[in-house]
Order: C-alpha cells, then sequence, then structure tokens
C-alpha cells in the first residue's frame, strides 16, 4: 500500500477533476478537464450537460490522474492508494453523484476507504498545498460562485466560519451582472477584463457594510444598484460600470477579511475559491494585509478554481481526524460547512 497516497475526484459542478496527492500536501499529478465553452452558450452551467460530460469524462481523467502519479490505473499488484477521496456536496446532485460513484467503485475494487469530502472545506486545503509551511492561525477569504465565507483556520481539521453571505455570493453577483451587461460567460474574468478599461469611481455604488461588527455579507443590494444605475443612465460605459462594481465588492471583501484577521490573531490571510483569481482582490488583499503586518498567501490560479488535489487534501486530514466514510454516503448538494469532526454519511 502507498503510504499517505490519497486519489480524489471532484465533479461537483462544470469542472471534472482527478489529482493523486501524498501525506495531504503534496500534489503528485492532477488532471482538470473544463466545461466552460460547453455552457458559455447558456450564460451559465446546464445541470443536465454537466451530468453528460462528467460521465464521459470520469474514467480517461482518473486514467490519466493515475498514470501521471505513476501508478498502474488497473490496480494490479500493490493497492495503488491508501483511499479514494471525492467531493459529496456541495453542487449539482447530478454532477455529483457521478464522481461519488467512480470513487465508490474504485474504492471497493481496490478495498481501500471511501472518503467523502466537502467541497468548501477543500478550498481551505488549497493554500496548504501550495505552502506547506503556512502558520497558523490564518484567517480564509473563501470566495465562489456559490459561496462567501470568512474561516479562522488553526491547522487541519480545525477551523470555525466567522462571516458568511446572507444573500447572493459574491462570484453569483459578478456573474448576474455581467451577464446584465452583456460581457458573457464566465461572469468573474469577463468583469475583470472590462474593469482594467473602465474607472472605479464613476459610479456611486452602496457597500453593504451590515450591523457594526458584522463580519458576514451581502450583495444583492448591490447587483440591483447596478441594474438601477443602467437603465437610468443608459448612456454609461460599461467598463466605468465593471470597475466600479468589482471595487464596490473588493472593499468589502478586503475590509472583512482584514477584521476577522486581527479579531481572531491571525498570522495571515488566504484567499481561495474562484473570485480569488480575480485580480484587483489579490491586489488589494496582498497591499491590506501587508499594511496590517500580516503574511497574505495568494494562490495560484490554478488552485482557485475547483480542482481534485485539494479534495484529496481534505481527504487524508479526514481520514486520519474522522476515519472512512460510509459507502452508503450519497451526494448532498446542499451541505454547507459543518463542524470540523462531523462525519459525512
Amino acid at each position: 500500500m502507498t503510504s499517505g497516497r490519497v486519489l480524489a475526484i471532484e465533479t461537483s459542478c462544470d469542472e471534472t477533476a482527478a489529482a493523486v496527492v501524498d501525506g495531504g500536501r503534496t500534489v503528485v499529478s492532477s488532471v482538470v478537464s473544463s466545461q466552460v465553452d460547453l455552457h458559455a452558450r447558456y450564460g451559465g452551467v446546464v445541470p443536465e450537460l454537466a451530468s453528460r460530460a462528467h460521465t464521459e469524462l470520469i474514467v480517461p481523467v482518473v486514467t490519466e490522474a493515475l498514470a501521471g502519479a505513476g501508478l498502474d490505473p488497473q490496480g494490479r499488484g500493490e493497492r495503488p492508494v491508501e483511499a479514494v477521496a471525492a467531493t459529496v456536496g456541495p453542487g449539482l446532485v447530478g454532477a455529483l453523484l457521478v464522481g461519488v460513484s467512480a470513487a465508490k467503485a474504485l474504492a471497493m475494487a481496490w478495498e481501500v476507504p471511501f472518503v467523502g469530502v466537502n467541497h468548501l472545506e477543500g478550498h481551505l486545503y488549497a493554500s496548504l498545498l501550495e505552502d506547506p509551511d503556512l502558520e497558523m492561525p490564518v484567517a480564509i477569504l473563501l470566495v465562489s460562485g456559490g459561496h462567501t465565507l470568512l474561516v479562522s483556520m488553526e491547522g487541519p481539521g480545525r477551523y470555525e466560519v466567522v462571516g458568511r453571505t446572507r444573500d447572493d455570493a459574491a462570484g453569483e453577483a459578478f456573474d448576474k451582472v455581467a451577464r446584465y451587461l452583456g460581457l458573457g460567460y464566465p461572469g468573474g474574468p469577463a468583469i475583470d477584463r472590462a474593469a482594467r478599461a473602465g474607472d472605479p469611481a464613476a459610479v456611486a455604488l452602496p457597500r453593504a457594510w451590515l450591523e457594526e461588527g458584522s463580519l458576514d455579507f451581502s450583495f444583492s443590494g448591490l447587483k440591483t444598484a447596478v441594474v438601477n444605475h443602467v437603465r437610468a443612465h443608459p448612456e454609461v460605459a460599461t467598463e466605468d460600470v465593471a470597475a466600479s462594481f468589482q471595487r464596490a465588492v473588493v472593499d468589502v471583501l478586503v475590509a472583512k477579511a482584514l477584521e476577522a484577521a486581527r479579531r481572531i490573531g491571525a498570522r495571515g490571510i488566504c484567499l481561495a475559491g474562484g473570485v480569488a483569481a480575480n485580480s484587483e482582490l489579490r491586489e488589494r488583499a496582498t497591499a491590506g494585509g501587508e499594511a496590517a503586518g500580516l503574511r497574505v498567501f495568494v494562490p495560484s490560479r490554478s488552485m482557485c478554481t475547483d480542482n481534485a488535489a485539494m479534495i484529496g487534501a481534505a481527504g487524508y486530514f479526514r481520514l486520519r481526524g474522522v476515519g472512512p466514510s460510509s459507502l452508503g454516503t450519497g451526494a448532498e448538494p446542499s451541505l454547507g460547512m459543518r463542524e470540523p469532526g462531523a462525519t459525512l454519511g
């Protein structure tokens, strides 16, 4: 048996991904097959199309990940991995079922444990994969299409959610505003590109700070403000709207991340999730953190988006901290952040 080596599968949305991770901190191989082009014509992910694509891609993607790690895809001889991990939620139920079913089948065939992983928990480990010596505790700003969270993390398996969105996630707001402005899909990169040519002070947009002392977020009002402004001022430059909207989102994200770090006595701040690829967020978080005397970890853009390496890291530490998951574990499309020691399934 290969000690500490985990095969991980991620199919929560529109990326079919597989990776082999050693010891929870070393990426041996990682393969991601994106469906962005498939869904772009529809302006968003079509669940049925995503599930079908995962079904077609899962075997070649897993095979490539195993081969890239120098492992026998047929599993002949020594068991190729110590465990098989897969995202069980949150995500699209049909897409999740493809990955969960494949992972269970491999775990049974190789007679190794199956580990169900929370996709959100997986994002917390992206920083550890690229910087294994990261000093804890850290404040993690997890910003994606479906979630916006502030998490205090003291180490693998030891974390607490200290702030979350009350309505739209930041990434969801990016997608909706980009669609309204006719910038295309995915919205995050489209807004980022347009904003570079715009004036972030051109349009006065609100910042939802919420009640005093709150670390929660709200972006639905900002999205509505953009729509109302464009309707009232149709002559406004799209680039100016994009830049002003992006500045409003980043202002709140960075300010609350810095406040969270101060409250928990963090050594640093980590960005995570797809929106962490946003250029202004990366620049402002880095500058703000350094000014506050904090180390800021900004993951590579490939580690921001959905991938199986982060699922493999989370699966490794979950196996050691909680144990294997039941083979009766199903997909949980609405799964939220649970207590670190909670058993999935």
